[in-house]
């Protein structure tokens, strides 16, 4: 669930921001994409703990399921409410709120008393994550020089893989230290404690980063701070001689805009627009095809296929790089060959990765094991799995929704596709567990049909965006 703004020229009346100002605006992007990485770690930190959180508790796949999607209703709440939060006390405020959740979340899901305390730092968790998914690319959208929005917005994808990763790297290293037993002492606490508590770390760096970077403009001219706005512009962008007609340009930009709402979105003979409906089936198509199962469960799944602990790990760990190296590729190419060809491209190949999978695990085990050859085939084609996923749909379906509608319904329409997406990967990570304990295989062939289907969807529904501009839309 990620988001990549896309290169934009320079508008009429604007200008770059000087190179001396660049290294500046490079460090207020880093700093406001930390919510990003916090994103991509809390979201994935949880795959080192499922099963000694089964054991601790000695509780079935179905609860087990729901301890571990229940952040996902956190995360529906936050993204649905961090805009208007956002819009009453401003982005820098509302980052360090979800920095303080994002921290006692750490501290909760370290020390829980019981599996429903567990639970509920979870969601609070969840909700900072929703919070940093939407406040995390408007902010950087809004400080960023029109050169440089393209490059400088990708900031906040590059961080989630970036905090997948090292979420995974982390859980490793702290499960060698604690000799393989993901039950096993360290610090005074059991291992999986400590993956979820070391989430303190990057918390509050996040909330130390949002006090060194300024308040959005487009914030501060919204509440009449106009001088406080064009000093701010004057750091980013230069203080060239049209930075005044640059600021009345936003203002007026403010005052035309629409402010979308719900009912914008009905119409047609199913409820909502035509439009509508195709930005809700790119959301649940990226979900539906499992990709999740990838960063929560992956460690698991190994692991009932007979990998040692350790080693499993490991493999979650290269599967993120995997999911870097892909999503570099989409951000090279997204412009370049188009939205529509790299998805088909990322449909084709899941459905082929999935399919191989979904064969290897029909294999019967063998003391507990994959057979040699099914083993080496499952590991391979879950890692190109996620590289197909990771250079289209990872990035190009974020794309396509902050493009494709008309500016009239544009956030109403994209807050609609975000929930469903939020609810699919709800549906998806809940499920997973008593899928797969009851049949591992056909869980694969399910998830292999959505990536199949993803094809003839994008072919009789989706039109290409590139190149075009947002005016076009609709």
């Amino acid at each position: 669930m990620t988001s990549t703004a896309q290169p934009q020229s320079p508008q009429p009346g604007t200008e770059p921001a000087h190179p001396e100002h660049l290294a500046h605006v490079i460090f207020i992007a880093a700093a406001a994409a930390m919510g990003g990485f916090l994103f991509g770690y809390d979201s994935s930190v949880i795959n080192g703990a499922v099963e000694a959180i089964r054991d601790r508790y000695d509780i079935g796949s179905a609860a087990l399921a729901q301890v571990i999607a229940i952040a996902l209703i956190g995360c529906a709440i936050g993204a649905a409410t961090a805009g208007r939060i956002a819009d009453r006390i401003g982005r820098i405020r509302c980052m360090q709120i979800a920095s303080v959740l994002f921290t006692i979340s750490a501290v909760g899901s370290a020390l829980p008393f019981a599996l429903y305390d567990l639970a509920f730092w979870r969601i609070v968790g969840g909700f900072a994550i929703g919070m940093a998914s939407v406040i995390g690319p408007a902010y950087i959208a809004e400080v960023s020089p029109p050169a440089y929005r393209g490059r400088l917005g990708s900031f906040q994808q590059a961080a989630i893989v970036v905090g997948i990763a090292v979420s995974q790297l982390v859980n490793w290293g702290l499960l060698n230290a604690a000799g393989g037993n993901q039950r096993g002492e360290l610090l005074g606490l059991e291992v999986w404690q400590v993956m979820l508590g070391v989430m303190v770390i990057p918390a509050v760096l996040y909330g130390l980063l949002s006090l060194a970077i300024p308040e959005s403009p487009r914030f501060l001219l919204s509440v009449g701070k106009r001088e406080r706005a064009r000093k701010i512009l004057a750091e980013v962008e230069g203080d060239h001689p049209g930075l005044d007609a640059r600021v009345d340009e936003i203002e007026q930009a403010m005052r035309r805009e629409h402010k979308s709402t719900f009912k914008d979105l009905l119409g047609g003979s199913f409820f909502f627009q035509r439009i509508v409906w195709i930005g809700i089936g790119l959301s649940v198509f990226q979900q539906f095809v499992g990709i999740n199962v990838a960063f929560y469960y992956s460690a698991t799944l190994w692991q009932s296929v007979g990998i040692d602990p350790t080693d499993s790990f490991f493999y979650s760990f290269t599967t993120s790089i995997v999911n870097i190296i892909g999503t570099v590729i989409a951000m090279i190419f997204v412009d370049r060959i188009g939205r529509r060809p790299l998805a088909l491209i990322g449909s084709t190949g899941m459905a082929i990765a999935l399919a191989l999978e979904a064969w290897a695990f029909s294999a019967p085990l063998v003391d507990g094991k994959l057979p040699s050859t099914e083993g080496t085939v499952a590991l391979i084609a879950a890692h190109v799995f996620v590289l197909f996923f990771a250079l289209s749909w990872g990035v190009v379906v974020w794309v396509f929704l902050g493009e494709m509608f008309p500016n009239r319904i544009r956030a109403a329409a994209l807050g609609v596709a975000a929930s469903a997406q939020w609810i699919a990967n709800w549906a998806i990570t809940a499920s997973f567990p008593s899928l797969s304990e009851w049949n591992l295989s056909a869980t694969y062939v399910i998830y292999a049909c959505f990536a199949t289907l993803s094809i003839p969807f994008v072919l009789l529904f989706v039109k290409e965006t590139k190149g075009k501009a947002l005016e076009e839309m609709g």
